[in-house]
């Protein structure tokens, strides 16, 4: 039986991964009495937003329209940086690969024309001449962007509830959320410990959006396996000679990153064994069919890296049907807004996504850099 704690807030936040922590913080920063709620811990591994390392990059195949809200997170991000007085972004360049009629190159050289990003095109011979740790298949075409590098997502994430914490949000962990409703003056959320109510609430619970919402059929979750590997040629892969990368050719599409934090190149297969999955029933062990793919990249493209498996992690992707976000109010209510589907690119966009997922909740409209990310676009 759940006890009745009748608590009020201006806005509840659900789930404090990369997004929710800093919509927390983007709304304690408005002055807001704001309660963010995390079914586990903070940070934790169950989800999306853990792994030690994610790419940030400005040049963007997926969509140039993402660029304007990748700026905006770089200010962000260091504005959260100078607070928090950690690391919490390592610029090492990025490099997009591919064949020179791929969308993964000619995607990412629009983006840099489109919004007058520094950036040079380097066919195989130059990317090895310059990153000699990489051997890619002749006809590679790459875009080398100098302000990509990687995010500490861990550390993003504490750094974000403790600035939201200092401001006065209050955060409660080890707590599941069982289900909300609407209210005549706002919304009433039911967790596991009682009831808490709210002028507002915001779901960011990743893997877990579909279950306390109705956009199942937009929300795909899909098991993610990432791969540490030995570099028996470690010096090749430190961040000052290793930019992050995706690389789209023969062996399929694989992103990856320079040693940091400890031992080991980390790598993954976008989409790895398309393994859909219940977040709540999904393998956390991984075994050798996990590694396969990763491994026969890496003696191909990163042979200098291809030593032994050092550590592997299972987290997961969301995906939506078009892989771009839904950045919205919840259709058919008027006090629920939802941040899902970030598709497996979506972290570098935390610190923006805060930003305009506290408007939204706050009652303004989200910046137009972020229209694209309506959920209008599945009308019908």
């Amino acid at each position: 039986m759940v006890a009745h704690v009748h608590s009020s807030y201006d806005t509840i936040v659900v789930g404090l991964g990369g997004m929710g922590s800093a919509t927390l913080y983007h709304l304690a920063k408005k002055g807001q009495r704001v309660l963010g709620i995390e079914r586990f811990g903070v940070p934790h591994e169950m989800g999306s937003s853990h792994g030690l390392t994610r790419i940030i990059r400005l040049a963007y195949f997926e969509h140039p329209d993402y660029v304007p809200l990748l700026r905006r997170a770089y200010v962000l991000w260091a504005e959260l940086e100078s607070e928090h007085g950690d690391t919490l972004l390592v610029k090492t360049g990025s490099l997009d690969v591919s064949d020179p009629d791929d969308d993964v190159f000619k995607g990412s050289l629009d983006s840099c024309q489109d919004h007058g990003l520094a950036h040079q095109i380097l066919d195989s011979g130059q990317v090895h001449a310059r990153f000699p740790g990489y051997h890619l298949w002749p006809e590679a075409m790459a875009v080398f962007q100098p302000d990509g590098g990687f995010l500490v997502p861990e550390r993003c994430i504490e750094a974000h509830v403790k600035a939201a914490r200092k401001r006065g949000a209050e955060v409660r962990t080890g707590l599941r959320v069982l289900g909300w409703e609407e209210t005549g003056s706002g919304v009433r959320v039911t967790t596991e410990d009682g009831v808490v109510e709210a002028g507002c609430l915001v779901l960011t619970a990743g893997a877990w959006t579909a279950g306390l919402t109705e956009l199942g059929r937009l929300l795909e979750v899909e098991r993610q396996v990432l791969v540490w590997f030995e570099a028996p040629e470690p010096g090749l892969f430190a961040p000052e000679r290793f930019p992050v990368f995706n690389i789209r050719g023969p062996m399929g599409h694989y992103y990856g990153f320079p040693e940091y934090g400890i031992p080991g190149v980390k790598v993954g297969k976008y989409h790895h064994l398309s393994e859909v999955v219940d977040p709540d029933d999904v393998d956390r062990e991984t075994g050798p069919a996990d590694e396969l793919p990763i491994r026969a990249f890496m003696e191909s493209v990163l042979p200098g890296a291809a030593g032994a498996t050092l550590k592997t992690k299972v987290c997961l992707f969301t995906n939506t049907p078009d892989e771009h976000f839904i950045v919205d109010r919840l259709p058919g209510t008027d006090r629920v807004v939802v941040g899902a589907g970030y598709s497996g690119h979506g972290f570098k966009f935390a610190s923006v996504m805060g930003e305009v997922l506290a408007a939204l909740a706050a009652g303004e409209e989200a910046p137009g850099d972020a229209a694209f990310l309506s959920m209008t676009r599945f009308a019908g």
